[in-house]
């Protein structure tokens, strides 16, 4: 089978699954924005702080993506008698890896309890901080499970085998549609909770998904040569240190990257609800658009690692071509799909005339954000496998925070030479679209450099 066959069977079959849990913040989305205009701009509130938190904690955890591929490919070439003591290896790493996920847990959970500083340095209105402290507080419930599921599935892609993670996501849809509806509109004893009743809907999820892995790892002969199953070990700080190294600059390039996409909807929130909810259809297909560049990127750096861990540099590198091949055609095609359609796609999130109008004006310059998102995933995941984290960090303060959401900011806000301050959102999606085509330059660049200056690490 071609590198590409087994890239583009991987990253669809991440892909199904990641749709899948993308239906979740649409089905929440859709059903706030029929609820009522101000529970749909809480919504984008407070889905803005909890994906920033949530996404940059997962990219920690999912930095040991890598690190276990490598590990699963040395057992895989391992000399006869030595591969399961390796795959022993990758048992021990992932409980070690339990300690850098409870820190998570702890930082994550205190960020979601207390919301207030943030809010108030955004402005947001005084009327949504209410009711998005309450969505925040009951997402923090849901934010262990929902990161120790993500440790399930970054194991699981190390391995090459996501279909039992795409298989458990895409049937929660059967659990998640139907509690968001009952618990947002009421019915049946239960009263109508709104954006509130979203978040519930996602702990319930969450925790069903946390037991059944859970229960897969105990059980499927898949897991049984790691022999993950087993009393956790005292801490090993020196593993844990290595983890850190990579995970901890990759989680802050993810947190900048979400944030600086997030952090817009807390600064468009002043321009009122209309705006908002404008932003918040545009920010809602931004998600579901990047999981196709994200499978992708997950499937090509599970592969590059596999053969490095194999003492294959070679195969390593065809890799990386067959990944950025597969993912440049499908971010093409995708955003002049949405440059087409973006007024139909408006007016399936909103029945009220104001919003679609706004809203497809902002999916216009969603079509150019995405090819610079795409690019800029899949060198970032690839960086990895070589064990760069620091540079791409520091290209996505600069860029990403420097010139897209300060950018933004000062062209809605402030009069910036002959350009009157604009009070709308498209100032921050224009700026953030140029900020990632100027990072989907840099980055190859970077990248070319690791790819050139690898050296076969001496097998341990």
């Amino acid at each position: 089978m071609t590198e590409a066959r087994v890239i583009g069977q991987h990253a669809g079959t991440v892909l199904v699954g990641q749709l899948a849990v993308m239906a979740f913040g649409v089905t929440d989305t859709i059903v706030a924005g029929r609820y009522s205009q101000q529970a749909l701009a809480a919504l984008s509130v407070g889905s803005a702080v909890y994906i920033s938190v949530f996404v940059g904690l997962m990219g920690m955890l999912q930095a040991l993506l890598p690190t276990w591929a490598e590990l699963h490919g040395r057992a895989m070439f391992a000399p006869a008698g030595g591969g399961t003591q390796r795959h022993a290896d990758v048992g021990r790493s992932v409980r070690q890896a339990l300690y850098l996920g409870a820190f998570g847990m702890l930082a994550g959970g205190l960020a979601l309890l207390f919301p207030g500083p943030v809010l108030r340095w955004t402005e947001v209105p005084p009327t949504l901080q209410t009711e998005v402290g309450r969505y925040l507080c009951v997402l923090a419930l849901a934010l262990p499970p929902a990161l120790l599921f993500r440790m399930y599935g970054t194991l699981n892609q190390s391995l090459g085998k996501p279909l039992l993670v795409t298989w458990l996501q895409a049937l929660s849809l059967l659990v998640k549609v139907p509690l968001t509806i009952w618990f947002a509109f009421g019915g049946l004893g239960l009263p109508a909770q709104g954006t509130v009743g979203c978040a519930w809907a996602t702990v319930a999820v969450n925790y069903l998904f946390l037991g059944c892995a859970l229960w897969l790892v105990r059980t499927q002969p898949l897991y049984r040569p790691y022999a993950i199953w087993q009393p956790i070990e005292r801490p090993d700080w020196h593993a844990i240190g290595q983890f850190a190294r990579l995970g901890v600059p990759g989680g802050l390039a993810v947190m900048v990257e979400v944030t600086s996409f997030t952090l817009m909807a807390l600064f468009i929130a002043r321009q009122g609800t209309l705006a908002s909810a404008a932003h918040q259809i545009a920010a809602n297909l931004a998600a579901v658009l990047y999981m196709v560049p994200l499978s992708i990127a997950i499937a090509t750096s599970s592969r590059v690692s596999y053969w490095l861990g194999s003492g294959d540099a070679k195969r390593a590198r065809l890799a990386i071509r067959s990944g950025f091949k597969l993912g440049f055609a499908l971010a093409l095609t995708m955003a002049g799909g949405v440059a087409l359609a973006r007024s139909g796609i408006a007016a399936i999130y909103s029945r009220s005339p104001e919003v679609v109008a706004l809203a497809a004006g902002l999916l216009a310059w969603l079509a150019v954000y995405h090819v610079g998102d795409a690019a800029q995933v899949l060198c970032v995941f690839v960086l990895r496998c070589y064990r760069v984290a620091v540079a791409p960090l520091v290209a996505y303060c600069i860029l990403l925070w420097g010139i897209g959401l300060t950018g933004g900011y000062m062209l809605a806000y402030e009069n910036v030479g002959p350009w009157r301050a604009q009070h709308s959102p498209a100032a921050f999606w224009a700026a953030a679209a140029v900020a990632l085509a100027l990072l989907s330059l840099i980055l190859p660049v970077i990248l070319w450099r690791a790819v050139r200056s690898h050296r076969r690490p001496v097998p341990g």
